[in-house]
C-alpha cells in the first residue's frame, strides 16, 4: 500500500527527509518549494514549485491529489505559510506535523540583542555609521534601504536585484554551509561592527554567529514569528518515525 506525501521545503531538514524516503516502495512524495530560489539544490524527489493559491487552494491540492500525510518543513520565519498548511490540513482532514529545527540560544560570549523583526534590527542599527553584515535573505533587506549612513555586506543565495539604494553595499552570493573560520576571515575582512541575523537555527548558517562570538561583535537577533500549536518534531529522525507511524496505520485499516 502506497502512502501519499507531500513535504513543504526550502529547508535542509527537507530535502534529508525526502533523501532519506525517496527510495522506499511504501511512499511516494512530492516536495513543494516556494519558488524564490532561482537555482535550487536538487532533490531526489519529484519537485513541485509555487504558491498553492492560500489555504483553499492547499485544501484543494491535498484533495485532488489524495495526499495522505502533509509535512511542514518550510522556514521557521515562514508563519503564514505554516499557519496555510494547519488551517488546509483540517479542512482536508490529512494529517499533519511540523518539522522545526531547534532555535539558537544564546550562550557564554554571546552578546546579542533581540528584536521582533528586520524593521526593529535595522532601527537598532542607530543613528551613528557602523559597518553591518545582513545575512537575512534578499528578500528582506527593504528596511535599510532607509539607513543610508551604514555600510553593508549582504550575504544571500541569488543575487540581490536591485540593489539595495544606498551607497555602501557590498554583495556576496553564496551557498551555505559556512564554517567558521570562512565567516571569522569575512567579517574581519570586510571590519564589520555587527550581525544582523534571523534565528534561523540548525548548523548551515550558525557560522556566523560562532564567527562574531570569536571576534567580540554584537548580533542583532530577529525571535522567530509564531507558529500555530500542531503535532511537531525536531529532527528528520523523528519524522522518519511519524511517517513509519502514518504508513503503519494505514496499512493496518487497509486504507
Amino acid at each position: 500500500m502506497t502512502t501519499r506525501l507531500l513535504i513543504l521545503g526550502g529547508t535542509t531538514e527537507a530535502r534529508r527527509l525526502a533523501e532519506r524516503i525517496a527510495d522506499r516502495d511504501d511512499i511516494r512524495v512530492t516536495l513543494s518549494l516556494a519558488g524564490r530560489t532561482l537555482d535550487p539544490v536538487k532533490m531526489p524527489v519529484p519537485v513541485r514549485s509555487g504558491g498553492f493559491g492560500g489555504v483553499a487552494g492547499l485544501a484543494a491540492y491535498l484533495a485532488e491529489n489524495a495526499v495522505d500525510g502533509l509535512i511542514d518543513a518550510t522556514h521557521p520565519f515562514a508563519a503564514q505559510m505554516s499557519r496555510h498548511a494547519a488551517e488546509a490540513a483540517a479542512l482536508a482532514g490529512v494529517p499533519l506535523v511540523a518539522l522545526r529545527r531547534p532555535a539558537w540560544e544564546p550562550v557564554a560570549g554571546d552578546r546579542w540583542t533581540e528584536v521582533d523583526s528586520v524593521a526593529e534590527a535595522a532601527a537598532a542599527l542607530g543613528a551613528a555609521p557602523r559597518r553591518a553584515f545582513l545575512a537575512l535573505g534578499r528578500q528582506e533587506l527593504a528596511p535599510f534601504e532607509a539607513l543610508p549612513q551604514h555600510a553593508y555586506l549582504i550575504r544571500s543565495v541569488d543575487p540581490v536585484e536591485p540593489p539595495l539604494a544606498v551607497p555602501d553595499a557590498v554583495y556576496v552570493t553564496a551557498r551555505g554551509p559556512f564554517g567558521v573560520e570562512d565567516d571569522v576571515r569575512l567579517l574581519t575582512e570586510h571590519r564589520i561592527d555587527v550581525v544582523v541575523s534571523k534565528n534561523a537555527g540548525g548548523d548551515a548558517s550558525y557560522a556566523k554567529i560562532a564567527a562574531a562570538r570569536r571576534l567580540g561583535l554584537p548580533v542583532l537577533m530577529v525571535r522567530r514569528p509564531a507558529v500555530p500549536d500542531v503535532p511537531a518534531v525536531a529532527t528528520v529522525e523523528e519524522a522518519v518515525a511519524w511517517v513509519d507511524h502514518l504508513a503503519a496505520s494505514r496499512a493496518n485499516r487497509g486504507v
